[in-house]
């Protein structure tokens, strides 16, 4: 493990706590472990971790994110998602190989969500047109994938362009239907992600895409 990474988890132990650890691992479970540390001390760790090893490039940022994720723990797994939020601006569209693994492997919308709306929506955002037409491409795909969660981040990831009332509301619709109609037996999984949309559309004071409101 890199210096990096042995300080991020070692923060992150010492953080938690057996009595929030057993009462994630009620709510959440599913086959990862848990420390027990809050959102806000993740957060924190990432922090100290970037003012400890200051200069981390592109590649240090990313096989940092991959260090943690690697190992099934809940926090080692948000600290990767809080890293590649806070270091947004270095990503660029060949990264949604990576995030596209960390999704299918996430199967918690405690995961997928933030994946979705913190790391992927931004890092479209800031694409150039010519890398952003590619990456959007990407996400049609996800859309229309098999895998549940990387349809639900696909549905996610323009939530903040949305939101302030930008982006491509005619995709989205496009890509709301397609997984609507590809949902099956996840119907309801996927009506609950576009809820998540409408809902934060509405408190923003945005009217969402038609497929929302027939959800």
């Amino acid at each position: 493990m890199s210096d990096a990474g042995d300080f991020i988890d070692a923060a992150l132990q010492r953080e938690g706590s057996p009595e929030r650890a057993a009462e994630q691992q009620a709510m959440l479970g599913r086959g990862l472990r848990f420390y027990g540390a809050s959102v806000g001390a993740v957060r924190g760790t990432v922090r100290d971790a970037a003012r400890r090893y200051r200069g981390l490039t592109h590649d240090d940022i990313t096989a940092l994110s991959s260090e943690l994720w690697a190992v099934p723990v809940f926090e080692r797994r948000l600290a990767a998602i809080v890293l590649l939020q806070s270091n947004v601006r270095l990503l660029t569209n060949t990264d949604l190989t990576r995030i596209e693994g960390f999704v299918r492997g996430a199967r918690l919308p405690a995961l997928v969500d933030p994946l979705a709306m913190d790391v992927v929506g931004p890092l479209m955002e800031a694409l150039e047109p010519r890398e952003r037409a590619r990456a959007e491409i990407i996400l049609d795909r996800w859309a229309l994938d098999g895998d549940l969660w990387l349809r639900r981040a696909a549905l996610l990831s323009p939530l903040r362009e949305l939101r302030a009332g930008g982006g491509d509301r005619d995709r989205f619709v496009r890509r709301a239907r397609n997984v609507l109609q590809a949902a099956g037996d996840d119907v309801e999984a996927v009506r609950d992600a576009l809820s998540v949309v409408r809902r934060e559309m509405a408190k923003a004071g945005q009217e969402p895409p038609l497929p929302i409101d027939a959800a």
